[in-house]
């Protein structure tokens, strides 16, 4: 479903297991091409240290790379299917504070997703966010890797976030 960039992060914010996690969308840039998340440290996701869980921090960085590519894609006229295939995280410091991470999608990254579409029909790749403290201090490094693939004749298009 092609939607605006306001009514998607609005209907994130509220969305249950971002809203009780803590995960604010600050903005989704222009047209999808990147988005500035936060992860609001609270009583919902503090350890027993007193820094954010890191399954909030697991959780906030799961779903971005799978949105932005299928809002770009379904607007260049692509019926995809986008999601999360495996994903990987360093803890490097606790997040003791609130926490925050942009993505960015280059056009480099979504030429070379529609080349192997338009190709292959499958776009598999990693790519990796850094989650730091308001001040630049890195808590964390994740490595996401997204799966990509052109929809065939008759198959239902679903929404897989």
């Amino acid at each position: 479903m092609v939607v605006s960039e306001k009514t998607l992060k609005w209907v994130l914010c509220l969305y249950p297991p971002l809203l009780f996690q803590r995960i604010w969308i600050r903005k989704f840039h222009k047209e999808f091409r990147g988005v500035d998340v936060k992860i609001i440290k609270s009583l919902f996701n503090k350890n027993y240290n007193g820094s954010i869980f890191g399954g909030s921090i697991y959780a906030a960085t799961d779903p971005f790379y799978a949105i932005l590519f299928d809002q770009l894609l379904q607007r260049r006229g692509f019926k995809v299917r986008v999601w999360l295939k495996s994903a990987s995280i360093q803890y490097l410091k606790p997040g003791r504070s609130h926490l925050y991470f942009t993505i960015t999608i280059s056009d480099e990254m979504l030429n070379e997703a529609i080349t192997a579409l338009n190709t292959v029909g499958k776009f598999v790749k990693a790519y990796p966010m850094e989650v730091t403290t308001a001040t630049g201090e890195l808590c964390a490094t994740i490595s996401n890797e997204v799966y990509i693939r052109n929809l065939h004749q008759g198959e239902e298009p679903r929404i897989a976030y």
